[in-house]
């Protein structure tokens, strides 16, 4: 059996400046660092005091941030993976959101869209996100770990489900699973069948505590 429990890191300074995040290296705020221990305790209280556990995280502090406070939980020390960082938003990466508002193309309804340039100079499209982070999924899966805790961003929890459940690249240009920051989804392959569940998808009850 394998649980992965995925997390959209918590609120971090460019939430609160209003810019873009992309890339952008903010931190946690004091209220993402809370929550991060949050999340720490909800996933002790959900994964078995003797499984054995892997941390992977995207590199950015962030993400960096929330894994290193899960890492002191669960004693372990975080592999820390550039492939699961955000989408790129190349040159409006930490610039204000209206910045990158008045430049953006909105995909076409039907059409290429997961190979839609936005307009914005450096930015990457769908497809090369959802690449790297199948690719990222790819090693994660690799390791016959039973438990493992995976350390995102919102938008990147979208191709980290599809690698899952194993949808082809070429289909996901109208799929979009809303993952709120802060959240913990949990992912899960019987032994049996091999069947991939997704247990709880953006779960932030824990954050209430």
């Amino acid at each position: 059996m394998r649980t992965v429990h995925v997390i959209a890191h918590p609120e971090a300074t460019h939430h609160v400046e209003r810019t873009v995040g992309g890339w952008h290296d903010s931190r946690l705020t004091p209220a993402g660092e809370h929550a991060a221990l949050l999340i720490a305790q909800a996933l002790r209280n959900r994964i078995p005091p003797t499984a054995k556990v892997r941390l992977f995280s995207s590199d950015l502090q962030r993400t960096a941030q929330t894994a290193a406070t899960i890492a002191d939980v669960f004693d372990v020390e975080p592999i820390l993976d550039s492939r699961l960082r955000e989408k790129s938003y190349g040159d409006a990466e930490g610039r204000p959101q209206e910045w990158l508002d008045e430049r953006f193309r909105p995909p076409p309804a039907d059409g290429d869209r997961m190979g839609h340039h936005e307009g914005v100079p450096g930015a990457e499209t769908k497809a090369a996100f959802a690449k790297r982070i199948y690719a990222a999924m790819d090693t994660v899966l690799e390791d016959p770990c039973d438990h493992q805790i995976v350390v995102t961003h919102g938008f990147a929890v979208t191709f980290v489900l599809t690698s899952w459940i194993g949808m082809p690249i070429d289909s996901l240009g109208y799929v979009n699973f809303r993952a709120a920051s802060g959240n913990i989804t949990t992912l899960h392959e019987d032994d049996y069948f091999h069947n991939r569940h997704v247990l709880t998808l953006g779960d932030t009850g824990h954050l209430a505590g």
